[in-house]
């Protein structure tokens, strides 16, 4: 399976079965960690890693005792380098081969914006095309200073969808993302940064530690509360007559018939730290 990076304040790895070497999971107390293994070729996507994706996360997703996730690349090159292009040829190149790899493609993204845990993405070197799209589904993206982003679709005549393009304006603005587009220039981690595409950037050596303190005290608050919030912010991103405001408002509700709410506030007045059960 390899070697995880320790995640702060947990024990020991259980392993996660994905049916292919090209992804790895595991479970460390409250975090899930998934990994995109294929540094040999900068964790470029298979088709295989998609349909993985999607087995992965609904495990997490069913599993009480996960709080948050973290998705990371293997090796220290790259975070995703985009899609693998050896595949293009046999998964791309007719109408019906396209489709499927959309297909199987949409399925991971939806997989991921189904989660209702938070998800970090903890992004190191190259992070490009189809592995900035998978980093912005993310609801946290935390960048190594020797991170490098670009969608270089107009160098490969590629058509690039508008549910991706929704999410890029939606961080940046029209004006950064039509300089990312039409460019399809590398950018580095601190314009990356500045633009608002990734929450921090911190040194290489610092970002395991950053990051496992992230999840470790995103993994300490209350479940039910963490939904809700991320709940909301979705649907805030959401066309107006789309949103579903009432889910919403049960969502915060049970925040307040919650077990959880009664510890916080018996926690505060105790002055000690609040043991959730999300419950």
């Amino acid at each position: 399976m390899g070697t995880m990076p320790a995640m702060a304040d947990l024990d020991l790895d259980t392993t996660v079965d994905t049916d292919t070497p090209y992804m790895l999971a595991s479970i460390r107390g409250r975090v899930g960690l998934m990994t995109f293994n294929n540094p040999e070729r900068r964790n470029a996507m298979k088709m295989e890693m998609n349909r993985a994706i999607v087995d992965i996360l609904d495990r997490f997703q069913a599993d009480d005792a996960v709080r948050v996730v973290v998705m990371q690349g293997a090796g220290d090159r790259a975070f995703v380098s985009g899609a693998d292009i050896s595949e293009f040829e046999t998964n791309r190149s007719s109408p019906e081969a396209r489709a499927e790899f959309d297909a199987v493609a949409a399925a991971a993204g939806r997989a991921m914006d189904a989660l209702d845990k938070p998800l970090i993405a903890k992004i190191r070197g190259f992070c490009m095309g189809g592995g900035l799209a998978t980093a912005l589904r993310a609801d946290i993206r935390i960048a190594a200073d020797d991170g490098q982003f670009a969608i270089p679709a107009a160098r490969l005549g590629l058509g690039y969808g508008f549910a991706g393009i929704r999410s890029l304006v939606g961080l940046v603005g029209p004006a950064m993302a039509s300089e990312i587009l039409l460019s399809a220039r590398r950018f580095s981690a601190a314009e990356a940064a500045a633009m608002g595409l990734v929450n921090r950037v911190v040194p290489v050596a610092e970002l395991d530690g950053v990051v496992d303190e992230l999840a470790a005290t995103i993994g300490a608050n209350a479940p039910l509360t963490l939904r809700a919030a991320k709940a909301a912010i979705g649907e805030a991103m959401r066309d107006p007559d789309r949103r579903d405001l009432d889910r919403v408002a049960e969502l915060v509700e049970a925040c307040f018939t919650s077990a959880d709410y009664v510890e916080g506030r018996r926690a505060f007045m105790e002055k000690r730290t609040p043991r959730f059960e999300g419950r």
